[in-house]
Parts: structure tokens; C-alpha cells; sequence
């Protein structure tokens, strides 16, 4: 299996792991990240849905060459956790039988699509999904983490997901293609749509090269488009529209049209046990969210779940984003989840968001959330309502401070 590419980021090639530090990209299958517990290895299902027999097949590669662990990440796609790098072309062509790789490693790359999960087979959104993932090598070249989301159904699903380019429904129904940080878009139709996105991201390509004095894309600080359009105004032609359609509040735990919804603390699915939660259900595929849940398609609700998964949409781990910290991530000086677990059940995080942070590149959670822990040399920072890359409101508490910190905090 050829691993060559053109595409992969600045300092790595497909095949060969990026050493650890701040990349400014994801990994991905032919370009996994080396962390402090082997190789991350990033699977980008197609419509962020996989079938029965994928999911299994995935969870038996994850138990053989890996940790057993799947995260479930905040694009929707999951990663694989403790590879070794002599296991990686093993997995590469596990990933190939199982219909969860690109043969180009370069196009494998620039898939970064998020689709609202109640699609259905042949509708909208599902139709223009797949006409912008047949278009991905029209691209101009763009960032790594530059992506798009489709989410053309009655009610926006998308609105808090990472994404630069989303095509979503209008408030007439139609469909509406906007910039992420324009509060407004512009109409298009759905034969025209993909053309408009290519239009759009070619836009963002010259104004972002701009204004970082022409830098490569994988050097480029204007990375986003709602960073670059804080410095760079929107042509008129691409805002506008009325405002979108109504807002679907994110799905955690429940039962939706599609299926039964199920969380996991931290978006960790244990590979051992995800298959039981599939037969108990009766599901015969899973779709993956930006909200780290897994919906069961066409399932039944699960009554008794491993005790990994969450069904209890009240359960405050929901509320908590955080990342694998010290020692599994060598950027963090920190530990993150036991402490994450600890502070769920302090009083005070009551209907509040909080990220715990191992440093400040924030990799968890891209929104802002009422509460920020970011590690410091082996402390902590606190950041209130914003990000883990902001302005601390306080710094150095020790990890035993934590608790009346948060009971102390302000509320936004």
C-alpha cells in the first residue's frame, strides 16, 4: 500500500508519525500524531456513519493495535488510540477491508465534513454532502484544520460544530452558503452549491495568504475563516441572506427519529464493550456527533449501558470537555481526567461548561466554555467564558485548590 503524498502536512509525509508539539493540524489514518501513548491514528468515516459490521471491525483493529480506546472527537470522526508505528501499515490495511480509508492519502486529508446527523438517504443534506466530498481535489490548498459543514435540513444542528464553510437551511427553507463569523450568508441553489463552496474557499485562500504576508498555507496564522474575517472584510456578494433557520439544541443522551443517543465522558468509548452497546440496542449503525455521542440507527433505547457509556442526559460529565493530559499527551503538564471526573461532582459546575485544559492549545473544545482549567508547569490557570488560549483570570492554583476555585468562581 503506497504511502506517499504530497498533501500530508509541512514536517510530516503519510506513513511516518509527526512528533509530538503544537502541529496546527489533526491526524489522520496515513498521517497519525505520536503521543505519549503511541500513535494517534484519526478514522473519518463518510457521512460520519458507520455500519455494525465497521464498527466491530474497528473496535477488533482498536483492541490489536491499539489501547482498546476510541475517541470520539469533536468533528465527528474517531481516532485509535496506543499504536505502535510497526503495527501502522497492519491497521492502514485493516482500515482499507473495513471501507474506512481514502486510497489517496492527500484527498483523506482534506475530508473534513461535518453533516448534521439526522440526515436521511437521498435528502438534502445528504445529497450535498456527497457532491462536496466527490469535489474535494477542486479544493485550493487550505489550511489542515480548515473544514466545512453541511446542514441542510429543517433545523440547524451545526451551529456550535467547528466548521469555515457551512451550507445550511435559510429561514425560507432554502439553502443559504456562509462563512463561519458572517452573521449572514448567501443564497444559492443546490445544483450551483458546490461550486460556490469552491468559490468561497479559493476566496479564503487569497485573502488569507494576504494577510499573512503570503506564509504557506501550514504557516498561515489567519488558519480560520472567523479569525480572518476579523481582520479581512466579507465581500457583499457572499452575506445578506435572512438570518438561518431555527436552532436544534445539541443532542446528548435520549431518543431521537434516527435512534437512541449515547454519551461517553470525554468522548472515550472503550472498544471492548462498544459492540454490547450495539446488540443491546439492536442498532445496525452508529452515527458520530460533534457532541462526542454516538447515535444508534434505528435502535432501541438501552437500558442497561457498560458503565462507560452515559445514558442520563442530566449527567454532568456531559458538561465537561477534556483532553488526555499527562502523561498520554506530551504538550500537557498536567493531569486531566481524573480531576475532570473530581470536579463533576462539585455543586458549584451546576448548569456551567467546564474545560480542563493539559496546556493552552485547547484541543478538547474549540467553543468557549463558562469555565476554563489550563495546565501551567504542573498548575493551573483559570480562564472564565472564553477559551483555553485566553487571558487567565487567575494563575497557579495547585490541582488541590481546584474545588473551591470552582465553587468561587463567577457565573457569566
Amino acid at each position: 500500500m503506497s504511502r506517499a503524498s504530497d498533501k500530508a502536512p509541512e514536517g510530516a509525509r503519510a506513513g511516518a508519525a509527526a512528533a509530538p508539539g503544537v502541529k496546527g493540524w489533526c491526524p489522520g489514518a496515513w498521517v497519525p500524531m505520536a503521543s505519549g501513548d503511541g500513535l494517534v491514528v484519526r478514522v473519518r468515516p463518510r457521512l460520519a456513519r458507520l455500519s455494525r459490521a465497521q464498527v466491530e471491525g474497528l473496535c477488533d483493529v482498536a483492541l490489536r493495535y491499539g489501547s482498546g480506546v476510541i475517541d470520539i472527537t469533536s468533528r465527528a470522526n474517531l481516532q485509535l488510540r496506543g499504536v505502535a508505528e510497526a503495527d501502522h501499515e497492519a491497521l492502514l490495511q485493516e482500515l482499507a477491508r473495513l471501507g474506512l480509508l481514502d486510497v489517496d492519502p492527500g484527498l483523506e486529508g482534506r475530508r473534513n465534513v461535518l453533516v448534521a446527523p439526522d440526515w436521511r438517504t437521498g435528502d438534502r443534506t445528504a445529497r450535498l454532502a456527497e457532491a462536496l466530498l466527490a469535489r474535494l481535489a477542486d479544493l485550493p490548498e487550505l489550511p489542515a484544520k480548515f473544514g466545512f459543514a453541511v446542514d441542510a435540513g429543517a433545523a440547524l444542528w451545526l451551529e456550535g460544530a467547528s466548521a469555515d464553510i457551512r451550507l445550511e437551511t435559510g429561514a425560507d427553507g432554502g439553502l443559504v452558503l456562509r462563512a463561519d463569523g458572517a452573521a449572514s450568508g448567501r443564497a444559492v441553489r443546490e445544483d450551483e452549491a458546490v461550486d460556490r463552496v469552491v468559490e468561497l474557499a479559493e476566496w479564503f485562500a487569497v485573502a488569507a495568504g494576504r494577510a499573512s504576508g503570503g506564509a504557506s498555507p501550514t504557516l498561515r496564522r489567519m488558519t480560520r475563516m472567523a479569525r480572518l474575517l476579523e481582520a479581512v472584510p466579507l465581500p457583499e456578494a457572499w452575506t445578506g441572506v435572512a438570518p438561518c433557520a431555527g436552532r436544534a439544541a445539541p443532542r446528548g443522551p435520549g431518543m431521537t427519529r434516527i435512534g437512541p443517543v449515547v454519551g461517553f465522558a470525554f468522548g472515550q468509548a472503550r472498544a471492548g464493550r462498544l459492540p454490547e452497546i450495539l446488540k443491546a440496542a439492536g442498532a445496525q449503525a452508529v452515527r458520530v456527533t460533534p457532541w462526542r455521542c454516538l447515535v444508534l440507527e434505528g435502535g432501541r433505547a438501552v437500558a442497561h449501558a457498560p458503565d462507560h457509556a452515559i445514558t442520563d442526559p442530566g449527567d454532568p460529565l456531559l458538561g465537561i470537555d477534556a483532553c488526555p493530559g499527562a502523561p498520554l499527551c506530551p504538550s500537557a503538564s498536567v493531569e486531566t481526567r481524573a480531576l475532570a471526573r473530581r470536579l463533576a461532582r462539585e455543586p458549584g459546575l451546576a448548569g456551567r461548561s467546564l474545560h480542563v485544559s493539559g496546556c493552552a492549545k485547547g484541543c478538547a473544545r474549540a467553543r468557549p466554555a463558562d469555565l476554563v482549567l489550563v495546565g501551567r508547569e504542573g498548575r493551573f490557570d483559570l480562564v472564565a467564558n472564553g477559551h483555553a488560549w485566553d487571558e487567565p483570570c487567575q494563575r497557579g492554583s495547585g490541582p488541590d485548590e481546584l474545588d473551591a476555585l470552582v465553587r468561587q468562581a463567577p457565573v457569566p
